[in-house]
């Protein structure tokens, strides 16, 4: 009887190391996504009620608040102001009171000259720039506004050194409109209260205009300038004699 053979089962061709760890890898079950950490709820608005309140204090502790940036006339006030760029208050005080005895107008700190005025003003910050800009700006007070201020924000937003804090202060304190300069402080104040919370001062100057009852409108920016400069500091806050704390949104208040 013949012998039957039968044909041997074939085999299965080797699967490279390298390919068989990666289809190892894929059949391994996927691991579980890790839940986000929750995100921290944004403060909640303030009520028009409380923000009312906010505002009738200031109103109440300091009636008649006043710029600390001294001046004799709507010129030494924008001049002042674009000194105080990068500076403080009182260091331009120190500056200006000599050089607005002998300077008070767009004519006569023409006739002072660049090399002189920064004489006056040269323990101020970035003097000598500052003082090619009011120098510049003098200029074209005589020869575009017949040597007054304009009172337009385009106007004096065009002047040299002249932004639109600027802007906003000289129509405020020297014109009596209704803006909101913001500073440094006022920024810290509007973001760390959520009284008008931005990433930019123009989104906070926005939106406190916005929020602001009219009535305090002339006089808010001060309050809020005095507020962020001798309460809210930006280090170490005076929680405990600060008029609204109890409104205040910021979760790290010290009261």
């Amino acid at each position: 009887m013949a012998k039957i053979t039968r044909n041997p089962a074939p085999r299965k061709a080797a699967v490279p190391k390298k390919k068989a760890k990666a289809a190892a890898a894929k059949r391994k079950p996927a691991k579980k996504a890790v839940p986000a950490k929750p995100s921290l709820k944004a403060p909640r608005p303030w009520t028009p009620a409380e923000i009312r309140e906010a505002f009738s204090r200031f109103q109440q502790a300091n009636p008649e608040p006043r710029g600390e940036l001294e001046h004799v006339n709507p010129f030494t006030l924008l001049v002042a102001v674009v000194l105080s760029a990068q500076a403080t208050d009182a260091g331009v005080n120190k500056a200006t009171r000599a050089l607005f005895e002998i300077a008070d107008t767009p004519q006569k700190m023409l006739d002072l000259g660049e090399e002189r005025l920064r004489e006056y003003i040269k323990t101020i910050g970035l003097y000598r720039t500052k003082a090619k800009n009011v120098i510049a700006l003098s200029a074209k007070l005589l020869s575009d506004f017949g040597g007054e201020v304009p009172r337009t924000r385009a106007e004096i937003e065009s002047l040299p050194g002249a932004g639109r804090k600027t802007a906003n202060v000289v129509l405020n304190m020297a014109f009596g409109e209704h803006t909101m300069a913001v500073d440094t402080h006022v920024f810290r104040v509007g973001n760390r209260t959520g009284l008008a919370p931005g990433k930019t001062p123009l989104e906070v100057e926005l939106g406190l205009e916005k929020v602001i009852p009219s009535e305090f409108m002339l006089h808010a920016h001060h309050w809020l300038i005095l507020h962020g400069r001798y309460t809210c500091l930006a280090r170490k806050p005076r929680c405990e004699v600060c008029l609204i704390n109890d409104l205040c949104r910021w979760p790290e208040k010290t009261v």
